[in-house]
């Protein structure tokens, strides 16, 4: 009998390369039938029996890794934030859990400097007054010269470096780990936290969700900004607290914000859509064609390697 393999992710952010991949290796697929994210009820009635999982935004929780054990082996992640899965869960169940690092890191950080060019040239009010019949012209800035503070400087932080420094931008960051490689090729100066948020022209997020950094886009940090800077966050939504970020943008004690991700997803209460000065995407930093295939290819692979008995590449329940 063949193996099952769950994909939760939906048809949009499937990669056919992917589900040829696991089907070529004798698997049987289960399939997310909607264009949603699955419940837990409707994880835990289809991860039964499974041998694996592919997770894209579902939120595996502890009752779905049971309602998985013993047959379950692992869940690969579409991506590299895995704080929608019960990790600690899994390891004591013995459930590895995967990422695929750097599979989107490129999309990510092309979003990244379109919000930072959308935030810097106010692209979106352009565009909301021209549809009312308006003819509005914002003054805005270059980027030329300006400092980009870079939080996280991993795959997509180093993209996103390569990608300012071709606009001329002056790169500063922070990282628990500093590359002394980025320093030698793209001049970026590490600092402090606090030291980042008060010196940049633009802040840029890409640090995970942990308890260390969940939040930490407080009001006493934003009160550090220019009133000239911008926020960017294509990351993490819960690194950001929106009510003091709305009180931020509200007062104009900083010039912008451009958001890929929120605390709640879609954020269908949240006081910053009223503003002006703030720009929105639907968390779709990884939803490109590239991206998705990427991150596919990568994620069946480690299933193919665990089920074959072999170690993960890229586990986070070690």
């Amino acid at each position: 009998m063949k193996k099952k393999i769950l994909i939760g992710s939906r048809a949009r952010s499937r990669a056919a390369k992917m589900t040829k991949l696991l089907e070529e290796a004798g698997y049987e697929l289960i399939l997310n039938p909607f264009d949603r994210t699955l419940t837990e009820a409707e994880l835990v009635e289809r991860i039964q029996g499974a041998s694996a999982m592919v997770a894209g935004s579902d939120v595996v929780t502890k009752r779905v890794l049971e309602a998985g054990s013993p047959s379950l082996k692992i869940v690969a992640k579409q991506g590299v934030g895995y704080n929608t899965i019960d990790v600690e869960t899994a390891k004591q169940i013995g459930i590895a859990v995967t990422i695929t690092p750097g599979a989107n890191s490129k999309s990510v950080a092309d979003l990244t400097m379109g919000l930072i060019l959308a935030a810097a040239r106010n692209i979106a009010g352009m565009d909301r007054a021209i549809r009312k019949g308006e003819w509005y012209r914002h003054t805005g800035v270059e980027l030329n010269s300006r400092v980009l503070g870079i939080v996280g400087t991993g795959h997509i932080g180093q993209e996103v470096a390569k990608r300012a420094v071709a606009f001329g931008m002056s790169l500063i960051a922070y990282d628990t780990c500093p590359r002394q490689e980025l320093v030698d090729q793209y001049a970026i100066r590490y600092v402090e936290l606090d030291e980042l948020f008060a010196t940049a022209d633009f802040v840029s997020l890409h640090a995970p969700a942990l308890v260390s950094t969940v939040g930490m886009v407080n009001s006493q940090r934003l009160s550090r900004m220019k009133s000239t800077a911008f926020l960017i966050n294509t990351s993490r939504g819960e690194l950001v607290v929106e009510d003091d970020l709305y009180e931020a943008l509200r007062h104009n004690k900083i010039a912008g914000a451009a958001l890929d991700v929120f605390c709640e997803e879609p954020p269908k209460h949240s006081l910053l859509s009223g503003l002006g000065n703030a720009t929105f995407t639907a968390h779709a930093g990884a939803y490109t064609e590239e991206a998705i295939v990427n991150a596919g290819v990568i994620a069946a692979e480690e299933i193919i390697r665990v089920l074959a008995g072999q170690e993960p590449r890229f586990a986070v329940t070690n």
